[in-house]
């Protein structure tokens, strides 16, 4: 016989199961083949171990709605992955209540293991394109940061016009993004390897020109040419942030590490051109 609080705690991993049992389920209908297979295969895993833990309660529990179509939203935004590692994260970090259980049921810790193990082993086999060229994306992500904000920080001060400085932002950062995509492109049709060099190319220029657009509107908005280079900066401090986030999840790295490494050369790149651009101004005696 089990103690109410041990009960309690023990009905939210029913509670969890079942509605992980019907995200899964639901995350199944919107793919086909293979992926089909291992999300239902999940599902099913779900609700052996709801149906497990029942033992223990011998209580019927509802699943949370909620959060069924929080991670059905998430799923549609972010990618299947992605939600599918957010859910095992939540997973991650209740360890500790589960050693505390194995105290009064011994096979918890058990439960929660082959629950973890064999799920990670399902999941790395879906198979999703967005994931799939996630390093093409990373490419061009990075490589937009890096030479927009340096180039928008160095006409900030060379230019000294708000407008202007977001049309010439605009037309380096569209010319810079067709040059990645060029060589992403180049680069895997080089390569042996399952990607399609096209694909590749396409996720490169459309992360850089996504974050162009992204760190070039205050420009457009703002007559104050430093106030937009303040906002601009928010921005690309907002995209490294979601970025490194999403990486981090997706690819089970550390996301200070990655976050740090970005703002460090983002950032570090356009303090230096913001003096090129002061200096050039001096040098060049610039009056626009």
């Amino acid at each position: 016989m089990i103690d109410d609080s041990i009960k309690k705690q023990i009905v939210e991993f029913q509670k969890d199961e079942i509605t992980e049992h019907f995200i899964y389920k639901k995350l199944a209908k919107r793919v086909e083949g293979k992926n089909r297979e291992v999300l239902e295969k999940i599902s099913d895993d779900e609700l052996r171990h709801y149906n497990k833990w029942k033992e223990y309660t011998n209580t019927e529990v509802k699943p949370c709605k909620f959060t069924i179509r929080r991670y059905m939203s998430i799923a549609r935004i972010m990618g299947i992955t992605f939600a599918i590692k957010m859910m095992e994260h939540g997973e991650e970090n209740a360890i500790g209540v589960y050693r505390e259980i194995a105290k009064d049921i011994p096979e918890a810790m058990q439960i929660h293991e082959d629950e973890v193990e064999h799920e990670e082993m399902l999941v790395e086999m879906i198979n999703e394109q967005r994931i799939e060229y996630i390093g093409s994306m990373v490419l061009g992500l990075n490589d937009a940061l890096v030479e927009l904000t340096g180039a928008l920080a160095g006409f900030t001060f060379a230019l000294q016009n708000a407008k202007t400085i977001g049309v010439a932002g605009f037309i380096t950062g569209i010319a810079a993004s067709l040059s990645m995509a060029a060589s992403e492109y180049l680069s895997k049709k080089s390569e042996e390897g399952s990607k399609d060099p096209l694909k590749a190319s396409f996720y490169t220029g459309m992360a850089y020109i996504f974050t162009v657009l992204f760190l070039i509107f205050p420009y457009f908005l703002f007559a104050n040419h430093f106030i937009a280079l303040g906002i601009m900066l928010f921005n690309a401090l907002l995209v490294i942030y979601f970025f490194s986030f999403f990486v981090s999840v997706v690819k089970n790295k550390s996301f200070k590490l990655l976050f740090g490494e970005m703002l460090a050369i983002s950032f570090g790149v356009a303090i230096i051109s913001f003096v090129v651009g002061w200096i050039a101004r001096s040098v060049f005696n610039l009056e626009i």
